[in-house]
C-alpha cells in the first residue's frame, strides 16, 4: 500500500506575534514542522508534501533538499490547502492529512490512525480524541453503526452537542483515489468563505462512502501550537517525553523537569545527568559518564566513564575516562583524548590533546596539536593569532610547559620538552631541552624607603 502525507504549513500563526513562520518555531531543537515530517517517516510515509504559504520561502529552506512542496498564496481554509496539492495526490494509495503546528503526533498514534483505516476499508477515517474541556473544538457526532455521522462546529453546536466530550484533532486518512475525486466539489458556500477539509467527509459520505472515526486516548498527541503560551506546553510535553525515554534506556536524570535533551541526541546507560544540564543537537554521550549541573554539550561525542563538571563543549569530541572542568570552555573542533584532565577555566578551541595529557586549570589552548602525557601549567597561553592570520603550536608527548608560560604560534615544543614557568617561547624547543626566555631576576635594596612606600605594623 502507497502511502502519502499532506502537512498543512501555510498559516501566518498571528497568534505568535513573529516575524517567523508558525511552523518554524522551535521545540527541543526542532522545528515543529520537522517534527511532523520526522514521525511520516519513522511511520513508512517517505512521500511527503508540504504546502507552505505564510514565508513560503523560508519554510521551503528549512527543508530537506528534494521535499515537495505547493504553494498556498491565499489561506482560503484547510480544503483549500488540500486542494492545492490536487495534482500531487497519489492514483491509489492512502492519504495522511496533518498539520504542521502539531509536532506532538507519535508514530506510534500514526500508526495506528493507519491500521484502524486500512482495517476497515474506509475511504476516510478521522482522528479523535477526548477532552474533559472541548470547548472550541469541532464535535463527533457518530451514526448508530459507530462511524462518523458529522463534525458539529462550536459555534454551530446545540447545548447537547456542547456535552459531547470527543472532539476532531484536524487530523485525518484518505483513500487517495476518492480524496482526488471529492476535492473539486468542495465549495466555499458558508460565512467565511473558505474551503472547509470537512466537507471532503459530507461529499463522500453522500457518494454512498464509507468515514471512519479512530479514537486515540493519547489527546496530548492532537495539540497544535497556536501561541507563545501553547509553545511552552508543547515543549514541556515533548521534554517529559525525551527523558522517560532516555531514563527508560537506562539513563539516570536525576531531576527530569531540569534537564534539556533535544530530540536528536543519543546516550548510553548507566550515565547520569545532574539537573541543570543542557544537551543539543546530534551529541552523543557514552555509557558510565557523570554530566555535571549545568553543563551544556552541543553537536559532540563523549566517551564513555567520562566526567563532566559543569563546562560547556560545543562540537568538539571527549575520548574516555576523561575529566572536564568545572567551568571549562571546549570551542569547536577540540579532540580530547583518554584519560585527560581539562580542568577549571580551561578554554581549548581547534586543539588535539592527547591521552593522559592535562591542563588543570586556567589555560587557554588554541589551535594546537598537544600530544600524550603532556603537562600545561596553570596560566599558559597558546598565542595563535597574530592580529591577522591563526597559526599553530605542536608540543609533542611528554613535554611540560611551566606555568604561567606564552607559546608564540607558529611554534614547537619537541618530545620531552620543557619550558620553564614565565617564558614567552618563540622558537623551536628541541627533544629534551630546557627553554628559559625571561629577564634575570634583579632586588634593588632600600628602593621601596627610598620611595617613601614602606609601611609598617604601626601605621
Amino acid at each position: 500500500m502507497k502511502l502519502q502525507a499532506i502537512i498543512l504549513a501555510a498559516g501566518a500563526g498571528t497568534r505568535m506575534k513573529s516575524k517567523l513562520p508558525k511552523v518554524l518555531h522551535r521545540v527541543c531543537g526542532q522545528t515543529m514542522l520537522q517534527h511532523v515530517i520526522d514521525t511520516c517517516r519513522q511511520s513508512g510515509i517517505e512521500d511527503s508534501i508540504v504546502v507552505v504559504g505564510h514565508g513560503a520561502e523560508e519554510v521551503k529552506n528549512s527543508l530537506d533538499q528534494g521535499m515537495k512542496t505547493v504553494l498556498q498564496s491565499q489561506q482560503l481554509g484547510t480544503g483549500h490547502a488540500v486542494m492545492m496539492a490536487h495534482d500531487l495526490i497519489l492514483e491509489e494509495g492512502t492519504v495522511v492529512v496533518l498539520n504542521g503546528d502539531g509536532p506532538l503526533i507519535t508514530e506510534e498514534t500514526l500508526g495506528q490512525l493507519l491500521a484502524y483505516h486500512q482495517e476497515k476499508g474506509c475511504s476516510a477515517t478521522v482522528l479523535t480524541t477526548e477532552l474533559e474541556n472541548p470547548h472550541g473544538y469541532g464535535r463527533i457526532m457518530r451514526t448508530t453503526a459507530n462511524g462518523l455521522d458529522k463534525i458539529v462546529e462550536e459555534k454551530d453546536a446545540t447545548l447537547e452537542e456542547k456535552a459531547v466530550k470527543e472532539i476532531n484533532s484536524g487530523l485525518y486518512c484518505f483513500d487517495a483515489k476518492t480524496l482526488r475525486e471529492a476535492l473539486p466539489k468542495i465549495s466555499n458556500n458558508n460565512k467565511q468563505k473558505e474551503y472547509y477539509l470537512t466537507d471532503a467527509l459530507t461529499i463522500m459520505k453522500e457518494m454512498g462512502k464509507e468515514v471512519g472515526v479512530y479514537k486515540t486516548p493519547h489527546y496530548e498527541d492532537i495539540m497544535a501550537v497556536n501561541s507563545r503560551v501553547q509553545l511552552a506546553e508543547v515543549e514541556e510535553i515533548m521534554r517529559r517525553r525525551i527523558a522517560k525515554k532516555h531514563m527508560e534506556q537506562g539513563v539516570t536524570i536525576i531531576n527530569p523537569n531540569h534537564t534539556y535533551i533535544e530530540k536528536t541526541v543519543v546516550i548510553s546507560p548507566d550515565t547520569i545527568l545532574y539537573p541543570g544540564v543542557i544537551l543539543r543537537g546530534n551529541t552523543i554521550i557514552g555509557e558510565d559518564c557523570s554530566i555535571g549541573a549545568d553543563s551544556r554539550i552541543e553537536n559532540s561525542t563523549i566517551g564513555k566513564g567520562t566526567t563532566i563538571h559543569n563546562s560547556t563543549i560545543l562540537d568538539s569530541l571527549v575520548d574516555e575516562h576523561t575529566t572536564i572542568g568545572p567551568y571549562a570552555y571546549l570551542r569547536p573542533k577540540s579532540q580530547i583524548g583518554k584519560h585527560v584532565k581539562i580542568g577549571d577555566f580551561v578554554e581549548v578551541k581547534n586543539a588535539i590533546i592527547g591521552d593522559y595529557s592535562k591542563a588543570s586549570h586556567l589555560a587557554y589552548i588554541g589551535d594546537a596539536e598537544v600530544g600524550s602525557h603532556v603537562n600545561i601549567g596553570c596560566g599558559v597561553v597558546f598565542v595563535n593569532y597574530d592580529g591577522k592570520n591563526k597559526h599553530k603550536t605542536i608540543v609533542k608527548d611528554y613535554a611540560f610547559i611551566g606555568s604561567n608560560a606564552n607559546l608564540i604560534a607558529p611554534v614547537t615544543v619537541e618530545e620531552s620538552g620543557y619550558v620553564a614557568s614565565g617564558s614567552t617561547i618563540t622558537k623551536k624547543v628541541e627533544q629534551g631541552a630546557l627553554a628559559v626566555s625571561r629577564s634575570r631576576q634583579e632586588n634593588k635594596e632600600g628602593w621601596v624607603k627610598r620611595k617613601g612606600l614602606l609601611k609598617t605594623k604601626e601605621e
